[in-house]
């Protein structure tokens, strides 16, 4: 039996609640009615992070555009030879893909429900269809095949092509998401050392547990590599970028809010959930009581009943209008399965919810990264210095996480006598570094603009 996931309202400015999709099957279940078991496997973070990226390239691709059009930047060469038939490296990577989509994805499809009823673990397993995989690794080499003998000349020949930067928006996409996964995944690991010492297998091939600085860092050092290499003008490529990194990290965060991923904050004593299940203002004890209530759970998190991070933050009057929800949320049915059990919740899996409200920071970081997007957009015209626009970036990037850190849930560090957390190191780092930037780019800006 599958779990039934609590019937959203659309007025959510009104509504006490909202609802968690763990993955796309249940969304459009309770929005529409419509049960697509393919959909399973489509988790709700996962779609929105592939939106971010789509969204990210596109803008990426208009503001390379409009540089070029400018002048700033200027296409690369490159020989390629045409006429000539599928090579065995091309035959071999195509069948190389289809055989790995066909093995796991397809897989989905047609292998027996309770071998693919979870999804996720399905695909970080060893399990998969053998005949999808080499059926549709088949068909692939063929579509390559086929595609080449259709430009087959009698004598290849060698031609001369000029690509411009916003030609190369694909291939530095496939650049950021995989070095930004690899990264994404290096850096939680090194942030939960002692966890991944305890069981590396589980780290390494959980879908779980991504650091967003870690993605950041790993696939701007290897786009910058690529653009040294393709010579990219580096400063012009980071100011097109600015304002595609900030949106999709807003569009990322949705992602993060709407399945519940663990990247909330810390428990907002001023409210906790009534008998009804709703989130309600706390009356004094309130607090005290619902971590006595729920001590398995939170004994498991942390050393002692007083270790639990908490801040008493009761909504403005100013701000009455708004749901209780934007300040206190116990993300029911999220897709870690953190908490504990849903009272009339029979199924196996997303029957979890937070035994009292945290404050709900993905939601913040979607609104602050969405205005901080519209303020680079507004000024990336006015700013004529190359680089300016990304130390801008950089200088808003590092202010948002820096203080959203305060009331996150994070690993702490000991660093130099400090407890930070990593986010609060590297934003501070990235603020830093903004500065320095601008300055500097301001003070060498005759040189600068000459050489861009």
């Amino acid at each position: 039996m599958l779990p039934r996931i609590q019937t959203p309202t659309f007025t959510i400015f009104a509504s006490s609640n909202i609802d968690m999709y763990p993955n796309l099957y249940y969304a459009l279940r309770d929005l529409f009615g419509v049960e697509w078991e393919g959909l399973r496997f489509v988790n709700s973070f996962g779609f929105f992070v592939a939106i971010a990226f789509i969204v990210a390239a596109f803008i990426l691709a208009s503001e390379l555009g409009r540089k070029s059009k400018q002048g700033l930047l200027q296409p690369s060469e490159m020989q390629v030879m045409v006429g000539e038939p599928a090579s065995m490296m091309d035959l071999g990577l195509n069948f190389l893909l289809g055989f790995l989509l066909g093995y796991k994805i397809l897989a989905l499809f047609v292998m027996d429900k309770s071998a693919t009823d979870d999804p996720q673990a399905f695909i970080f397993s060893t399990l998969g269809s053998w005949p999808a995989g080499i059926g549709l690794g088949l068909f692939f080499a063929g579509l390559k095949w086929w595609e080449k003998k259709k430009q087959l000349l009698a004598k290849p020949e060698k031609r001369t092509v000029r690509i411009w930067p916003q030609d190369r928006v694909g291939e530095i996409t496939i650049i950021a998401l995989i070095f930004g996964l690899l990264g994404a995944k290096l850096f939680d690991i090194f942030e939960n050392w002692s966890g991944f010492l305890e069981n590396p297998k589980a780290y390494l091939f959980s879908p779980a547990g991504l650091t967003m600085y870690g993605g950041l860092i790993c696939a701007a050092i290897a786009i910058w590599i690529y653009a040294r290499k393709h010579k990219i003008a580096i400063w012009h490529l980071n100011d097109a970028a600015a304002p595609a990194l900030m949106i999709a990290y807003a569009i990322g965060r949705i992602g993060c809010q709407v399945a519940g991923d663990g990247d909330w904050g810390v428990y907002n004593s001023a409210y906790v959930l009534n008998n009804e299940n709703e989130i309600v203002v706390a009356a004094p004890g309130d607090f005290t009581k619902t971590l006595d209530s729920n001590k398995t759970y939170f004994l498991k998190e942390y050393k002692s009943l007083e270790e639990v991070p908490h801040i008493s933050f009761k909504k403005p009057g100013a701000l009455s209008f708004l749901p209780d929800w934007m300040f206190a949320y116990n993300f029911p049915n999220n897709v870690n399965e953190e908490g504990v059990h849903i009272k009339g919740c029979e199924d196996v899996k997303y029957c979890n919810q937070l035994p009292a409200p945290v404050f709900p920071t993905p939601f913040y970081e979607v609104i602050a990264s969405a205005l901080l997007f519209l303020v680079l957009w507004l000024v990336r015209k006015r700013l004529k210095v190359p680089g300016q626009l990304f130390a801008l970036y950089l200088i808003f990037n590092g202010l948002e996480r820096f203080f959203v850190e305060k009331i996150r849930v994070n690993v702490k560090m000991n660093f130099l006598g400090l407890h930070p957390t990593q986010a609060e190191i590297i934003s501070t780092f990235l603020f830093l570094s903004g500065l320095v930037l601008w300055f500097y780019l301001q003070k060498k800006q005759p040189k600068t603009a000459s050489q861009e």
